[in-house]
């Protein structure tokens, strides 16, 4: 049985760091994994992504402030620095992700999502 388990997350004023974390279990290889997030009546984006092979992916809106690592077969955390006002949202782990840019519907597996809010 697979299960993601987030953790970190949490309120912070803008310019300021969170950290989240992502181990993933019941898969027999490793896989690829990544983040999304979702605001409030908008559409769960692809954040960054940690791909086999290839390493680190990011969307625009977060290169340079936001950073992805894998520390062992199938846990991976997103170290988020400079963060806005408008990176406030659920943040998903997601495993299973296929290739980038990564897109919600290709995703096999979900975590629980942890809130990260921003404040100005």
């Amino acid at each position: 049985q697979v299960q993601l388990v987030e953790s970190g997350g949490g309120s912070v004023q803008a310019g300021g760091s969170l950290t989240l974390s992502c181990a993933a279990s019941g898969f027999f290889d490793s896989t690829n994994m990544g983040w999304f997030r979702q605001a409030p009546g908008k559409e769960r984006e692809g954040v960054a992504a940690y791909l086999l092979g290839t390493g680190p992916k990011y969307a625009v809106s977060v290169q340079g402030r936001f950073t992805i690592s894998r520390h062992a077969k199938n846990t991976i955390s997103l170290r988020m620095d400079s963060l806005k006002p408008e990176d406030t949202a659920m943040y998903y782990c997601a495993a299973d992700i296929g290739g980038w840019p990564i897109l919600a519907g290709n995703v096999g597996y979900w975590g629980q999502g942890t809130q990260v809010t921003v404040s100005s």
